[in-house]
């Protein structure tokens, strides 16, 4: 087992890694900008080392600079978190050429799952099912022809997008070449790569994903699946574990359509596959090669601590378990608390000067948050994740509310009432919803 971890990430998602670690007797390593010089990550760590000034691109997507720390610190592992560099091949591969594990899949099988196109190859060798597509569109006139041969309306993809990023829906062929040209500008600002390709758009849908666990060995272990269909502009709002309204037979061909699949790449340590759900059929979306932001309702369920696993299958060691061991029979839901403004949805930033966080049984909230922290412009919205569980679904709805209504934060605008319209919505309440879901309830 590595003795000490270096944590390339901030927030939420490094102090969850480093509680892992603190559990595991693992010495952790944080990492940090300019602004985030009085984080609560810095504080948490065992050793903190500021490595540039606050714009992402200068501290914590600086590969040279947390290189140059790990190996000055003698950190034999580097936890990438999510977002930042967690999917980036070029960092997996520099951490092996320095000696340094990087905690996940290899930067070969990175690479492969995190370009969409030839992840849509790969997942139709595994016989996952996909919906029709093109490959990478070289020109304009290309794009025009596979539009028409796919039939609108279509879906346009970077090809290394995640997080909402590098996608527009297009439903005519006179919004084709202009939201083609935003793609690619988009994409190239966030990801620098401009590849774009081309999926049908499916209407009506429901996003589910199914989390695996898989060693070097090759075992590979479905830890529950979630319900991602709460969604504006292609970011997730709430999440559910496991599914609601999924039909089981459908459910466990997903699960064996997400085994295959990691066991066609190779895969190791913590992974997700994301499947678009439709009358009956499913259909591969894309595989996020690294922890998931909503993996904490899977463990309110499954009664695995993801992080801990994703550590230990890094280091080698084998799953001890059986899929027949993994727990199932409760519900639990997550809404993320986003840092915005309630009408415009636009990030808002300033100071914490009043923080109640609910609390009670099976009530937890993931968060970086504390009295007089100063939430600056730099950084992903995301404050924090407050997660319920309970034995059914509706307990897990009246729990949520209970949370919801507990929760206090002045200071900083926020999204905690959108969330209670959620929890009384009619459709979210029977579970029947889909990706359209915020355009009624927003």
């Amino acid at each position: 087992m590595f003795s000490k971890i270096l944590i390339a990430n901030r927030s939420e998602v490094a102090i969850r890694v480093i509680r892992a670690c603190k559990e595991m007797g693992i010495e952790t390593v944080a990492v940090y900008s300019e602004a985030d010089a009085g984080a609560l990550h810095v504080q948490m760590a065992d050793e903190s080392y500021c490595i540039g000034a606050s714009h992402v691109k200068d501290s914590y997507l600086n590969m040279d600079a947390i290189l140059t720390v790990a190996r000055n610190v003698g950190a034999k592992a580097i936890h990438p978190g999510y977002g930042m560099l967690s999917e980036n091949p070029e960092f997996a591969r520099r951490c092996k050429e320095s000696g340094i594990i990087l905690i996940g899949p290899s930067w070969q099988v990175m690479e492969m799952m995190g370009q969409k196109e030839l992840a849509r190859e790969i997942a139709i060798k595994a016989g996952v099912p996909v919906t029709q597509g093109s490959d990478i569109l070289k020109s304009k006139e290309d794009a025009i022809k596979e539009a028409e041969r796919i039939g609108y309306p279509v879906i346009l993809k970077a090809r290394a997008g995640g997080g909402g990023k590098g996608i527009r829906i297009v439903r005519t062929s006179q919004e084709l070449l202009p939201c083609l040209e935003q793609v690619k500008k988009e994409a190239l600002s966030s990801f620098a790569d401009d590849k774009v390709f081309m999926e049908k758009y499916l209407e009506k849908v429901k996003h589910v994903e199914v989390q695996i666990l898989a060693d070097k060995k090759g075992k590979v272990i479905v830890l529950g699946d979630r319900d991602c269909s709460v969604q504006r502009k292609n970011q997730k709002l709430i999440e559910e574990c496991p599914a609601p309204v999924l039909d089981e037979k459908v459910r466990e061909k997903m699960y064996e359509a997400a085994r295959n699949l990691a066991v066609e790449v190779g895969y190791t340590t913590v992974g997700t596959v994301e499947f678009l759900v439709k009358d009956g059929e499913f259909y591969f979306m894309e595989m996020n090669t690294r922890l998931q932001v909503e993996h904490s309702v899977t463990e309110m369920v499954c009664g695995i601590d993801i992080v801990e696993w994703q550590i230990r299958t890094a280091a080698g060691v084998e799953i001890p378990f059986e899929q027949k061991d993994v727990g199932a029979g409760k519900h639990a839901i997550e809404c993320r608390i986003c840092a915005e403004d309630e009408k415009s949805f636009m990030p808002a930033v300033g100071k914490i000067s009043l923080l109640h966080i609910p609390g009670g049984v099976d009530v937890r909230f993931d968060t970086a948050l504390y009295q007089d922290l100063e939430v600056t412009p730099f950084y992903d919205s995301m404050l924090g994740k407050l997660i319920v569980c309970s034995d059914t679904r509706d307990g897990a709805i009246r729990k949520m509310k209970c949370a919801l209504s507990e929760f206090v934060l002045v200071g900083v605008n926020n999204n905690r009432q959108m969330h209670m319209k959620f929890m009384e919505d009619t459709d979210f309440l029977d579970g029947n919803y889909d990706t359209g879901i915020c355009q009624k309830v927003l």
